[in-house]
């Protein structure tokens, strides 16, 4: 049984198909890599799947279930947006911001674990407003997988964060995959890390352009040409 099914997803804004006819399935343990230009609607198709917009045509499936009947799943997943949004002056700690995500009274140690596990433990006391971009986003990854998730969704998540940070972000994704078989969903403009992580991709530009094995789109000349093109002119079309 696959994890998620979309199947002919359309989604339309002011009459402008943001997608058009989107379908493809995440299976278990997969690490699907979403790539496309800016405007590519990455974003769209997260929150169509986060179930934020309702406005859709064709169906989003999790756990062999359409999310429009049932909102069970949400407790599944876990997400980090691209840029998360507080307030700079925001007196919470890192534990702090961790511990508002659990669902259930927990035990500070599960709290420690996943802190360990980002290799953020020594700042659990720190204030979140006073932590470096990667710091910060390795911190909303522990929020995420608080509750122990069967799927993580990233959007984008290393935009603004130096290379050294993004390295070690990219390192505590491939173990999350690879040791604890947690399913990644995960859009990025780095087809080298792509490349490197993923196991599926997905090539978006409101059509679904390529989705299947990273190998084959990789290793197809041909297909990451026409992807580069066609990601060219779109930049240029937004400048």
């Amino acid at each position: 049984m696959s994890l998620v099914e979309i199947k002919n997803l359309t989604v339309r804004y002011s009459g402008i198909k943001a997608l058009d006819d989107v379908s493809f399935v995440v299976n278990p343990g997969d690490f699907l890599g979403i790539i496309g230009p800016n405007g590519a609607g990455k974003s769209t198709l997260f929150d169509s799947m986060l179930g934020l917009n309702t406005k859709y045509d064709g169906t989003i499936k999790f756990f062999d279930e359409d999310i429009k009947r049932s909102k069970k799943y949400l407790k599944e997943l876990g997400y980090v947006p691209q840029k998360p949004v507080f307030e700079k002056n925001f007196p919470a700690t890192v534990s702090d911001v961790v511990q508002m995500e659990l669902r259930d009274e927990s035990k500070q140690d599960r709290i420690d674990k996943v802190l360990r596990q980002l290799w953020i433990y020594d700042l659990h006391d720190r204030r979140i407003g006073d932590l470096s971009g990667g710091q910060q986003q390795r911190v909303f990854i522990a929020k995420a997988l608080i509750n122990n998730p069967k799927i993580l969704i990233l959007d984008e998540p290393v935009t603004g964060i130096d290379q050294q940070s993004t390295d070690l972000f990219y390192n505590i994704l491939r173990d999350l995959n690879h040791r604890q078989k947690i399913t990644i969903i995960w859009s990025s403009h780095d087809l080298d890390a792509v490349n490197q992580l993923a196991n599926h991709v997905a090539c978006l530009n409101r059509i679904l352009f390529f989705h299947g094995e990273s190998e084959k789109f990789f290793s197809n000349d041909e297909l990451v040409k026409q992807y580069s093109e066609a990601s060219m002119q779109e930049h240029m079309r937004h400048h």
